[in-house]
């Protein structure tokens, strides 16, 4: 017995799979043909020749105004404008006759033709016979009235002539559409039992060797470099395994590598920062000798910039972690209302510097949530930074804590009265170093990192960060931590 390989059973399903669906397809194709057809027969003739034969009525309404106002009035232009509505009534019945297709329609056309030239030809002799006697004849109008009424009569049994065809082709429209609805959904029905059919059979082959590497791949992904998925696996995938393999080896490397990297960093940027930062502060404490007042303003703006710098390293370097997974989180319970109240009046200063207030909406009870403290004042930190830096002069800034019972957590919002963020940057802000298309028109600078952080952080707590911008409105930033079991607000 030959076993078929992997490629093979894959590509014989397929095949009959795809067969399947283009029998479906084709029958589906050839029923919309017909669908197709029946309506094409409703707008290029039935629907036209309705619309054709009002048209005709209105011809003959018009013709008879014109006719009766020339009698009245006498006035050439009238006769002339009888005669013009007179022909257009001859070229669109015509036009009509060309295109019916039935000997009944045809009947009933030429009918209404001559009698409209019987009317014409009236017309022009009674407008003559006025024209030498003054008045029209005896019994012109009666005779007239009879006519007109017959052409009326015969385009409205044109016009029903046409409906009741309309009515057939629709019709026989409905009843192939259910007719096609109900083979549909039997082909659709024997095609998926097949494809559920052959999934079956070619399953156990095919994804159990293929869940093997997936699950070695998930314990590379959760650190565990160390070990190797055995070869024994089908030939098709037997590159894939060593692949993988090489790929967990080289990893491990890397993650020393990358260990190595951190600890060498942390004391290149940040012992040679503190030094600097410290050594500015001596000076500003004058313990190397007095300064001057601009001395001092140059000293402070120096120390205020390595502070800087160090908050960004350390930004980067814990983001850095966190996207390597060596992030390691202290979770407790800590009163979030508390950590909220800390975090502004860290910005306090920057806040009353742009005379925008920083007010806090919270329960006046305590708010225990299990978190990294540290980390969870981190995020309010970059979101508060941010929300100062993007308001205005004179707006305010909201803080609002409380419980989201859809989430079963609690909800922090941070909403400024800025610009707002533009809808093509909104799907982007949460990636690291994204500062926005329009960051150069404006003048406000940053790392591009806190909100990348900051999304890192409250997933590592099991929360949801989002952002709601309608753009010139303001920006508010909400994230939503889990409760505590026992209860959230105390």
């Amino acid at each position: 017995m030959v076993r078929l390989s992997l490629f093979w059973r894959l590509v014989l399903g397929s095949l009959a799979t795809v067969l399947i669906v283009a029998g479906v397809n084709i029958y589906a194709l050839t029923q919309l043909r017909q669908l197709t057809a029946l309506s094409s027969e409703l707008v290029s003739r039935h629907y036209p020749a309705i619309e054709s034969s009002k048209r005709l009525m209105g011809s003959i309404s018009s013709q008879l105004r014109n006719e009766k106002k020339y009698f009245i009035v006498r006035d050439a232009a009238l006769l002339r404008e009888f005669e013009q509505d007179a022909e257009d009534f001859r070229k669109r019945l015509s036009a009509l006759l060309m295109q019916e297709g039935t000997e009944e329609g045809r009947r009933l056309l030429e009918q209404a033709g001559r009698e409209q030239q019987d009317y014409r030809a009236a017309v022009q002799e009674q407008a003559r016979a006025s024209a030498e006697r003054g008045a029209t004849a005896a019994g012109y109008e009666r005779r007239r009235d009879t006519r007109i009424g017959r052409i009326t009569d015969l385009l409205d049994a044109y016009v029903s002539l046409c409906d009741v065809r309309v009515g057939a082709v629709m019709n026989e429209s409905r009843d192939r559409t259910a007719q096609a609805e109900t083979i549909l959904q039997e082909l659709l029905l024997v095609s998926i039992l097949f494809t559920i059919l052959l999934a079956a059979v070619a399953s156990y082959s095919i994804l159990h060797p293929l869940g093997r590497v997936q699950q070695h791949i998930r314990l590379i992904g959760q650190g565990q470099f160390a070990s190797s998925m055995p070869t024994a696996v089908p030939q098709e995938l037997r590159e894939l395994v060593e692949t993988v393999n090489w790929m967990g080896h080289r990893l491990k490397e890397l993650d020393d590598l990358k260990a190595e990297f951190f600890s060498q960093i942390s004391h290149e940027l940040r012992a040679p920062l503190a030094s600097l930062r410290e050594g500015i502060q001596l000076l500003l404490d004058q313990v190397a000798g007095p300064v001057t007042a601009r001395q001092r303003e140059a000293l402070t703006i120096m120390q205020d910039s390595s502070q800087r710098l160090i908050q960004q390293i350390s930004t980067l370097l814990d983001l850095s972690k966190m996207e390597a997974g060596m992030m390691e989180y202290r979770i407790a319970p800590a009163d979030l209302k508390r950590l909220a109240d800390g975090s502004v009046n860290k910005v306090r200063w920057l806040a009353e510097s742009k005379r925008v207030p920083v007010l806090i909406h919270a329960p006046d009870s305590r708010i225990w949530v299990p978190m990294d403290a540290a980390r969870i004042e981190q995020v309010l930190d970059n979101l508060l930074s941010n929300a100062l830096k993007f308001s205005p002069k004179g707006a305010t800034v909201h803080v609002s804590i409380e419980p989201d019972p859809a989430a079963s957590g609690i909800r922090v919002a941070v909403r400024d009265a800025g610009p707002g963020i533009a809808p093509e940057d909104l799907p982007h802000i949460f990636n690291r170093f994204y500062q926005g298309r329009r960051q150069g028109m404006q003048s406000v600078a940053g790392s591009g990192v806190g909100l990348a952080l900051a999304k890192k952080i409250v997933e590592a707590h099991q929360g949801r960060i989002w952002v709601h911008s309608p753009e010139g409105q303001g920006t508010t930033i909400q994230f939503v931590l889990p409760m505590m079991e026992r209860g959230a607000v105390a």
